[in-house]
């Protein structure tokens, strides 16, 4: 039986409501003890002491005076915070229970352990300050956690350091910086069994995009043991994304990102006296592989799904996995305190330019690129040396590097992931950083002069000397609205997420051939025939790529499926045109086992490229992979959203060979309504228009490549340069025929290319054309739309 008193209230009987008497961490635990079980969200039971229950144990001491008169002390310059800090927290160690309050915690502890049939019940033991872990202030990790207390002198002894804790020096500089008034914030202690995920796996994850801001995904990052690892950033941990509006069909698995991190130590229970816990290395086997099954990654995006639609807000939850029985337990939920307050309105968007050699790379936090003198510190004991708005250099970082993080220009850690103290607290201060790099502390050094760039997608970028790099701030207040819809072309799957709020009609151009070369480097042909591949070093690199895999080619298919998933993502429910692969043969070749299998042309340009590669019979085991990729994407992980373009098809012949080799591999122009286009960039596709529209449903123009076809112009070519306009009357003429020819087909017809903003009379003849759809690169959005609205006048 758990009975509640003045000092004590079990985890049943909290809301979210009880913020002041229980502090953010225990009322949110009450919360979902509460209202979210009967909803598959299983939290450790426990019990919180009460603020009244801190604020007695401080009179019966009589603390106020010593607190009142150190805090005096430090604000008048007479001691220093490390001076105060350790005074008050001596004096609150020291402190008696009153016997009331002792009794109170013993006897819940004992309830506790009745409860879950466990004598001497392991419990973790947390702090909770009445300030914590509202809207405005994350305040995570300002108190102390103990893990693995175990009997009841050594929980009251925990619950007295938790107070003691309250006066840490980053606590204390915290809330100084934040405006709190520190006779203002009591402290709760929440008592919670411990879930034994020593000897399983536990994490953070967010109901957000940390980084863009993007609603419509769960962040996921996890590690062997307890998590106090990933919540420090000690560790490099997994990294898992999930599109949440697919969550509610199960015979879904809407896994968008999937990054196995390094997981270089977990830390797990102690037996040696006077040590509770410590930390151990993992095995090689345990980094070789994800602490999370796809099921469980999935059921913990549903749970995250499920806190933030009961919450009404962007959530930062805590997870754990117990070992034993392999249950997945939320220990943790909290408001998400950085991209819930952004300024949805102005989007500031970096581009990098011509930039020094790369020194390391690692997460990236943020979207900012910054410059600045390296400040390398391995050890907090030496924050007092480091120069204000240098580049912070560290191993990783914990509260106590609070102070100097805020004067930092930028952070670099060798450990942590986006969900670490480091990328958390350099997010609020709006500080770019670069987590999880490895190596910083030993590549880079004092006094160097360096490039910090998060702009370039998840891969932060660390680069030698002062790079050019540009800032603009998008203003997304004031775009008008256009007849023509206007989309976007992306290839990068690392940066689609920030530019979902622009106003976009969806993807009108989605690269393959980007995740191919950059996420995949693999040709598909070596992995299809990877025991026939003659270059030794070739096979060895490819074996390491695909550990883990048995079937290599199912590497290709998982990671290119995933990878396009990401742009999908961002352009749901909007349709993503999906650019089959368009390497010329050159290029193929430069990919990891490819030039095995690629003939030498004099003119690849247009040579064997796009639709005449994709039946014959040196790619056609290659395209079906691809087309196997794309039946992933949209069936098992539901983006039914994207819309297959043909490249390069230079005959209605040569479309209906391509058309049957995907129907073989379970891609069906009509059936579950995919769509098939194709790319109108060769004279044919003009001339025999309405052969065309009887295989297609759409052509997307590709003004480059017909221009430089109708034309007969290299478009390489710096002689020929001056001629080259896509404005041309004989390319005009091209444009408008294609579009009035599939108009009276009922086929649609977009652009995509830069030539709109390049050329706003351009864009004025595509209007009058009637084009449906034009697309363009995500900076160039705003002008476009403003151009197409004026040409619409």
């Amino acid at each position: 039986m758990t009975t509640d008193t003045v000092a004590v209230i079990f985890f049943d009987n909290l809301k979210r409501e009880d913020v002041a008497l229980v502090g953010g961490k225990n009322s949110s635990l009450g919360e979902m003890v509460q209202t979210l079980g009967a909803k598959g969200i299983t939290v450790p039971p426990g019990f919180a002491t009460t603020s009244d229950a801190f604020r007695e144990f401080i009179t019966a001491n009589d603390l106020g005076k010593v607190i009142t008169d150190r805090l005096a002390e430090l604000a008048e310059g007479k001691k220093t915070l490390a001076q105060t800090g350790a005074a008050i927290r001596h004096a609150i160690a020291a402190g008696d229970w009153p016997s009331a309050i002792e009794e109170d915690i013993r006897k819940a502890y004992r309830a506790l352990c009745e409860r879950t049939g466990i004598d001497q019940l392991s419990v973790a033991v947390r702090s909770s300050a009445t300030a914590e872990d509202l809207p405005d202030a994350s305040f995570a990790g300002q108190q102390e956690t103990y893990l693995n207390v175990v009997g009841e002198e050594e929980l009251l002894t925990a619950c007295r350091n938790c107070y003691a804790s309250l006066f840490t020096d980053r606590a204390i500089t915290y809330r100084t910086v934040q405006g709190f008034d520190h006779t203002q914030v009591a402290l709760s202690v929440g008592v919670q069994q411990m879930v034994r995920s020593d000897i399983g796996g536990s994490g953070v994850m967010f109901s957000i995009d940390t980084e863009s801001g993007f609603d419509k995904v769960v962040l996921i990052n996890g590690a062997w043991g307890l998590g106090e690892n990933v919540v420090q950033g000690a560790v490099t941990p997994d990294e898992y994304q999930v599109y949440k509006p697919f969550l509610g069909n199960e015979k879904l698995t809407p896994i968008v990102a999937k990054t196995l991190g390094a997981k270089e130590m977990k830390m797990i229970y102690s037996t040696t006296a006077g040590e509770t816990i410590k930390n151990v290395p993992t095995s090689k086997a345990e980094r070789g592989s994800f602490v999370l099954s796809d099921a469980e990654v999935i059921s913990l995006a549903r749970m995250a799904a499920t806190i933030e639609e009961h919450y009404g807000l962007p959530m930062d939850m805590e997870w754990a996995r117990d070992g034993i029985t392999g249950e997945l337990f939320i220990v943790q939920a909290r408001p998400e305190t950085v991209q819930s307050r952004m300024d949805a309105g102005n989007l500031k968007s970096y581009s990098i330019g011509d930039h020094g050699e790369t020194l390391v790379t690692g997460i990236s936090v943020g979207s900012a690129i910054t410059t600045g003198t390296v400040c390398l510190i391995e050890n907090v004991k030496d924050i007092d040396k480091f120069v204000d708005g240098s580049v912070l250099v560290t191993s990783t970082t914990d509260p106590d590097w609070v102070p100097i993080m805020k004067k930092a220009s930028a952070i670099v850690t060798d450990h942590g992931g986006r969900t670490s103290h480091a990328a958390i607290v350099s997010r609020e201060l709006g500080v770019p950083a670069i987590v999880g790099c490895g190596n910083a502390t030993h590549e880079l050094h004092s006094e160097q002069e360096i490039t910090v760039s998060c702009a370039e997608g998840d891969t932060g970028f660390v680069y030698s000397g002062t790079a050019d790099f540009a800032v603009e701030t998008l203003d997304l207040d004031h775009v008008p609205e256009t007849n023509t819809r206007i989309m976007l072309n992306l290839a990068n799957p690392q940066t689609a997420a920030r530019w979902w709020r622009l106003p976009a009609a969806g993807v009108g151009l989605a690269r393959m051939e980007f995740v191919v070369s950059n996420a995949i480097t693999v040709h598909p042909e070596a992995l299809l025939h990877f025991d026939e591949l003659r270059d030794e070093a070739v096979r060895e690199e490819i074996e390491a790529l695909t550990a883990g895999y048995d079937d290599k080619p199912q590497y290709f298919v998982d990671q290119l499926a995933i990878g396009l998933s990401r742009i999908a993502a961002v352009a749901y429910p909007n349709p993503m045109i999906l650019r089959m692969s368009d390497f010329k043969t050159n290029e193929y070749a430069d990919l990891l086992g490819g030039r095995q299998f690629e003939p030498h042309e004099e003119n690849p340009m247009i040579g064997w490229r796009g639709a005449s590669r994709y039946y014959d019979d040196g790619y056609r085991d290659g395209f079906a992979l691809e087309c196997q990729a794309v039946a992933k994407l949209r069936t098992e992980m539901g983006f039914d959203n994207v819309i297959i373009m043909i490249p390069f098809c230079r005959t209605p012949e040569e479309a209906d060979n391509v058309l049957a080799v995907m129907k073989e591999n379970g891609l069906e122009r009509g059936k579950d309504g995919m769509e098939v286009y194709v790319m109108c960039e060769v004279p044919s596709n003009v001339i025999l228009a309405e052969e065309f529209c009887k295989r297609f449903d759409g052509f997307s123009i590709g003004s480059n490549d017909l221009t430089q076809l109708t034309l007969g112009i290299d478009r390489d070519s710096d002689k020929l340069a001056p001629l080259f306009d896509e404005r041309h009357p004989a390319v005009v003429w091209m444009i408008r025929s294609i579009i009035e020819r599939a108009h009276a087909q009922g086929c649609k017809v977009g652009l995509c290319g830069q030539a709109p903003s390049n050329y706003p009379d351009f864009a004025k003849v595509l209007v009058d054309a009637g084009i449906d759809t034009i697309s363009v690169t995500p900076d160039s959005f705003l002008e476009v739309k403003n151009i197409v609205a004026e040409a619409e006048k």
